[in-house]
């Protein structure tokens, strides 16, 4: 017969400041180490090694800044390359919200913007007769794409030196000069800037100063 007052008596609970205390204390450092030393160390490295970078690549003209070069725009006029469309909402090229269509090869809707673009391109340049380049005319996954391929750069050559009153052969050279080669020469495929492309254009455009 088990005698019942050797039975195990149940533990006493530990205040409850013993439990808050270091509770509350790993908190605050933990806070204090990933919410503000961290960051503060991330950001000044960046500053310090990658400055350009840390700024968001802005490209700045005259003292203005004119964009990213991480960042696409939209570009209308014909005197100027076209990038890549964007699916973002609410508007193109939006960095808040990156994104795609999510539209199926199958879907109507993306068939429809697709005939879209390809009217807009070929209204722009009734004269070209050349396939037109995908890049063109499909949005990607990002939706903030500042390249174009250099099949779609040399699509637009034409049209651009005739809006500008340019020899094509200058604005194939400008193209040339902006084409970015693949990473270690093979890695991607060779790419065209378009917001430099562009200011390339207008810097054309723009009288000469007198020294």
């Amino acid at each position: 017969m088990v005698n019942s007052s050797s039975s195990p008596q149940p533990a006493t609970p530990a205040p409850t400041g013993s439990i808050l205390r270091p509770a509350l204390t790993l908190f605050a450092v933990l806070s204090l180490a990933c919410g503000l030393l961290y960051p503060l160390a991330v950001t000044g490295l960046a500053q310090a090694v990658f400055p350009h970078e840390a700024q968001g690549s802005l490209v700045v003209r005259g003292g203005q800044v004119m964009g990213s070069t991480l960042i696409g725009q939209s570009f209308t006029d014909p005197k100027h390359f076209w990038g890549r469309p964007s699916a973002t909402a609410p508007m193109a090229y939006n960095a808040a919200a990156s994104g795609g269509s999510n539209l199926g090869p199958s879907h109507p809707a993306l068939a429809d913007a697709v005939q879209a673009r390809i009217a807009a391109l070929r209204a722009a340049d009734p004269g070209n007769t050349a396939p037109v380049p995908v890049d063109l005319v499909t949005a990607s996954s990002s939706g903030l794409d500042p390249d174009i391929s250099r099949a779609g750069a040399d699509y637009q050559v034409a049209r651009v030196a005739r809006a500008r009153g340019l020899p094509q052969a200058q604005v194939q050279a400008l193209v040339e000069r902006h084409t970015e080669t693949p990473w270690m020469g093979f890695l991607g495929e060779p790419r065209v800037h378009v917001l430099p492309l562009n200011l390339a254009l207008d810097q054309l455009a723009q009288p000469a100063t007198r020294p």
